[in-house]
């Protein structure tokens, strides 16, 4: 599989992207279903805040857990994903002989987070890295949102909150990511030659990587070129949370709390939400927005072939050759009186026609009163609606390369 996707993203980088998207479908639906028919839909409590913490090696994530979660009065521990593939779970995977692949890992993270411990909040270190992590993260929001209009009017509702996703992300450039990174290996190299002199404390895990700079220079450029370009899919979601951490650690902090300040004002409170959560969010609509598409087309020529036909015919003879003039500008203003365009479906055909060749098309009926004879008894003027459509259709212009 993975073969696979180096050749596909060699010829096409958005079919790997389709790719990632589908598997992080695949394993979380299905971790979700496994959940859900081990322990019933109503027992599906996670915490009602999340915080995603990343950020470049060396960037302080360990330093600065402690304060986020003091800060947001968080007092479970916090989810640290590496520590995951050394669970208790992870092991009995490794002793059956198994791998401890995304699927497995996002399990035993669900399964983490619905320790009623972290029922408040919890802060999960580490996640998500690739972008069929940041995939999974998306669905786990849809989940979670669905389950809270699921519930919103029953006995349950004070269980299922409205869900608050954090994304903070610590950053650092290169230089001063591998000068902490080797720092930090040195130091633990100092501290572990001095437990072994005195006897007293103990000894911790040394990093190779932190002993290498070369291999910390490598591991700040998989961080920049998989993790933080993953990320960044995430800013137009959830909160977001880019958090310059150079300088002194009070420094970083203070930086901290006035991200976390800000973006709290701008919460909305919980009866604010469920009122207008009913409304789905225009992102949610994009995501089957071709097939439906393509569904609706479909239908209109098994339904009314020879009105499809008309529909396809006025565009093509009398709306095209208008909007190929405005090729420039990318907006062309079109009325017609045409009578195909009477009946409301055939306006929704326009539409979607135009939709699927790559147009964005508005429709407005207007109506206007127009003298059509006399009475000659009276002398009164007899008058009939004539209806015109007025076409907006919108498109990418052409750019005009201008001599110098």
């Amino acid at each position: 599989m993975t073969a696979q996707k180096d050749a596909t993203a060699h010829e096409d980088p958005t079919k790997l992207q389709d790719l990632e998207v589908k598997d992080a479908q695949i394993i979380f639906n299905s971790v979700w279903s496994k959940l859900e028919e081990e322990l019933g839909q109503e027992n599906l409590r996670f915490p009602k805040e999340i915080f995603w913490l990343n950020g470049a090696p060396g960037a302080g994530k360990g330093t600065n857990t402690g304060f986020i979660m003091k800060y947001r009065d968080l007092t479970a521990p916090p989810i640290v994903v590496s520590s995951l593939l050394s669970s208790p779970e992870a092991q009995k995977l490794k002793d059956a002989g198994m791998l401890v692949g995304d699927r497995e890992v996002i399990e035993i993270m669900l399964r983490t987070l619905l320790d009623p411990i972290y029922k408040t909040g919890a802060v999960v270190d580490g996640f998500p890295r690739t972008k069929v992590q940041v995939e999974c993260v998306k669905l786990l929001y849809s989940k979670l949102v669905e389950l809270r209009n699921n519930y919103v009017n029953t006995l349950f509702s004070e269980s299922f909150k409205k869900p608050h996703f954090h994304i903070v992300v610590l950053f650092v450039d290169e230089k001063e990511s591998v000068k902490r990174q080797v720092h930090r290996g040195q130091q633990a190299l100092d501290h572990n030659e001095e437990v072994k002199e005195s006897g007293v404390g103990e000894l911790i895990d040394v990093r190779p990587t932190d002993l290498d700079p070369e291999a910390a220079l490598n591991r700040y450029r998989t961080f920049k070129e998989k993790t933080y370009g993953a990320l960044k899919d995430l800013r137009e979601i959830f909160f977001y949370h880019f958090i310059n951490a150079h300088g002194p650690v009070e420094v970083v902090r203070q930086r901290i709390d006035e991200e976390l300040r800000y973006q709290g004002s701008l919460e909305l409170d919980e009866a604010t939400y469920d009122q207008i959560s009913v409304i789905p969010v225009a992102s949610s609509l994009s995501q089957h927005a071709r097939q439906d598409l393509v569904d609706r087309l479909d239908s209109y020529v098994r339904r009314d072939r020879q009105r499809f036909s008309q529909v396809v015919e006025l565009i093509r003879k009398d709306l095209m050759p208008i909007v190929e003039r405005h090729s420039i500008s990318g907006t062309a203003v079109i009325n017609s009186e045409s009578p195909v365009l009477e009946d409301a479906e055939a306006l929704a055909m326009l539409i979607d026609v135009f939709s699927e060749r790559g147009y964005h098309a508005i429709v407005d009926v207007n109506r206007e009163e127009v003298p059509e004879s006399i009475d000659p008894k009276t002398f009164k003027i007899k008058t009939r609606i004539k209806k015109i459509y007025r076409i907006r259709v919108h498109f990418k212009g052409s750019e005009i390369r201008r001599g110098r």
